[in-house]
């Protein structure tokens, strides 16, 4: 990571608003490359959800970095959306959504986007999402990944329920699951009944493409 890039990791962090669009735009007007701009958010929000669970920021800090990538993302998203564009057509389907009682969703929306700018087509239900929405989703719109986000150890038992109803609706065969975020790793992958764990998002986007053979 060069200096620029790890300026904007620090000014994310700082809470730093006007600091951290400006080092983005320039990044862009430069040639950076958008994902590498992106994962240098995740790296800056991930760091500021840390601060949140450490009782070191509050609500507003938690949503003024939602609201920095928010605008970040927004510059960002025509250069990507044109490369996907591109492509001829899309290479799967993924529902995702933060799982029952977890309202954190900075994480699960750039994994959300780097999957669309990747041809994936993603189904986004949100956050707090019920092990049920879950279930109704994957009915409607037969993906071939289902993936999970949390922020919180809390969130664990949510995680693994959406798999026992996923398997009690006999849907569990049709789909990869894969968890991701900053309390997980792969002992809670076990723990859950997923398939796989991504480590950040663009792990998410590999494990997503492996699974529809692409």
């Amino acid at each position: 990571m060069d200096g620029s890039v790890r300026a904007l990791v620090e000014a994310i962090v700082g809470m730093r608003e006007k600091e951290a669009v400006e080092l983005a735009q320039a990044l862009l007007d430069a040639g950076g490359n958008p994902l590498e701009l992106l994962d240098a958010c995740r790296e800056g929000v991930e760091a500021v959800g840390q601060r949140f669970e450490k009782g070191e920021y509050f609500l507003p800090e938690l949503m003024l970095a939602g609201e920095i990538l928010a605008q970040i993302s927004g510059m960002v998203k025509a250069r990507v959306a044109a490369e996907a564009s591109a492509r001829e057509k899309r290479l799967g389907r993924v529902v995702i959504g933060t799982v029952k009682g977890d309202i954190h969703d900075i994480g699960k929306s750039i994994v959300s986007f780097l999957l669309d700018a990747n041809g994936f087509e993603v189904i986004d239900l949100g956050v707090d999402v019920l092990p049920e929405r879950f279930v109704e989703a994957v009915r409607q719109f037969e993906p071939q990944v289902v993936g999970m986000s949390c922020l919180l150890t809390l969130a664990y038992d949510p995680m693994k329920e959406t798999v026992r109803v996923l398997e009690d609706a006999g849907l569990r065969d049709r789909v990869k699951v894969m968890i991701g975020g900053a309390a997980t790793n792969d002992q809670i992958r076990v723990y859950t009944g997923a398939d796989a764990w991504g480590r950040d998002a663009m792990e998410a986007v590999s494990l997503a493409r492996a699974w529809v053979g692409r």
